[in-house]
C-alpha cells in the first residue's frame, strides 16, 4: 500500500478476474508521521504563539518532531520579521513601554516602542521589553567597575547586544515584528551602578500588572541618593521617584536655590509632590539625605538628541 499526500487514497488491485477497487483508511490513520499530531499541534501552538496553520505545516514538514518544528517556525518568523522591519521602518512608533529592572546596587531602565497600545499590551511585546532590560543589565555589569557608573545606550547600541546563547537583540526584535506585524524599536536605555553606601530609588507609573522581576509602564524614573533613614531608604527612593515622574524636573539644581513657582524645572527647589509644605531640598534635609543624579523616561517623548 502506498500513502499519498491526500487524506484518502484509492488502492487499485489488479487480479486475474479484473480490477478490484478498495478504499483504504485515511492518511491520518494510515501514515501518522505525515500528518500533524493533534496533541503536539496544541502544544506547539501554545508554546510559540504562531498560527494554527503554520504550526501544522511545521509538524508535517518534520514528521511531528516538535524541536525541529519550533526551530523552523522561529527562523521563518525571523526572516519575515526582517522583511517587515524594512517595510515598516518609516512608520511612527510612539506607543510602547518603559521597563525598569533593579539589581544589587544597580539598575536598568529601557524604552521599547511600538505603533499601538494594543501591541504594548501583548505578552510577546512585553517579553521583548524584559529581554532588552536583562541584556542591558548583563552586558553593562559583566565588567568589573567601581564607583558610580552611568551608561546611556542608543537604539543602535542596544541592537548590537546579544543573549548568552548567542542570538542578537536585533534578531529578537525582527522575530517580534514577524509575530505582531507592527514597527517596533528599541529606543534607548540607561544603566546605573553605585557604591555600596549609595542608593537607587525607582518608580514606574501606569504599571503593567503580573510582571515578575521587572516593572513596566508608561513612565519611569531612577534616582541616585545618599543617606536617608536607616530602615526607610526604599520608601524614600520611591517617593523621590514619584516626584520626578510627576513633576518632570530637567536638572538637579542646588540646595540653596530660590524656588520660582510652578515653572520650576530644577529638582531641589521644586515643591515636593508628596508633602507640599517643603521643597524637595528641604524634605531631603529632614531625611538627612541628598540626591546625586536622576533619570526620567516618558514613553514616546521627544528627547534632546532627537
Amino acid at each position: 500500500m502506498l500513502c499519498g499526500t491526500k487524506s484518502c487514497v484509492i488502492l487499485i488491485m489488479c487480479c486475474s478476474q479484473g480490477c478490484l477497487t478498495q478504499h483504504v483508511q485515511s492518511l491520518y490513520t494510515s501514515c501518522p508521521s505525515l500528518a500533524a499530531d493533534k496533541a503536539l499541534l496544541l502544544k506547539l501552538r501554545k508554546s510559540t504563539g504562531y498560527t494554527f496553520i503554520n504550526c501544522k505545516k511545521a509538524l508535517e514538514k518534520f514528521n511531528n518532531d516538535v524541536t525541529q518544528a519550533e526551530s523552523w517556525l522561529h527562523e521563518q518568523a525571523k526572516k519575515e520579521g526582517w522583511s517587515k522591519a524594512s517595510k515598516l521602518e518609516g512608520r511612527k512608533a510612539k506607543e510602547g513601554l518603559i521597563g525598569l529592572l533593579m539589581g544589587d546596587n544597580a539598575a536598568v531602565m529601557v524604552e521599547v516602542n511600538c505603533e499601538t497600545d494594543f501591541v504594548a499590551r501583548n505578552e510577546k511585546f512585553q517579553q521583548l521589553v524584559k529581554d532588552v532590560a536583562l541584556s542591558v543589565m548583563a552586558h553593562n555589569f559583566s565588567k568589573k567597575q567601581t564607583g558610580y557608573i552611568k551608561s546611556v545606550l542608543s537604539s543602535e547600541d542596544i541592537s548590537k547586544l546579544h543573549f548568552p546563547e548567542g542570538s542578537s537583540l536585533a534578531d529578537q526584535i525582527a522575530l517580534t515584528i514577524g509575530r505582531l506585524g507592527e514597527n517596533i524599536g528599541m529606543r534607548r536605555a540607561v544603566s546605573l551602578a553605585v557604591p555600596s553606601d549609595w542608593h537607587i530609588g525607582s518608580y514606574v507609573h501606569g504599571a503593567v500588572p503580573g510582571q515578575v522581576g521587572i516593572e513596566m509602564g508608561r513612565y519611569g524614573s531612577l534616582v541616585v541618593f545618599q543617606g536617608g533613614p536607616k530602615d526607610g531608604t526604599d520608601t524614600l527612593g520611591r517617593k523621590l521617584g514619584q516626584h520626578i515622574v510627576g513633576e518632570a524636573p530637567v536638572s538637579l539644581g542646588n540646595m540653596d536655590d530660590i524656588p520660582c513657582g510652578e515653572s520650576e524645572t530644577r529638582l531641589l527647589p521644586q515643591t515636593f509632590l508628596l508633602d507640599p509644605k517643603y521643597t524637595v531640598g528641604q524634605y531631603l534635609t529632614l531625611q538627612n539625605a541628598r540626591v546625586l543624579d536622576f533619570i526620567r523616561f516618558q514613553c514616546g517623548e521627544s528627547t534632546s538628541q532627537e
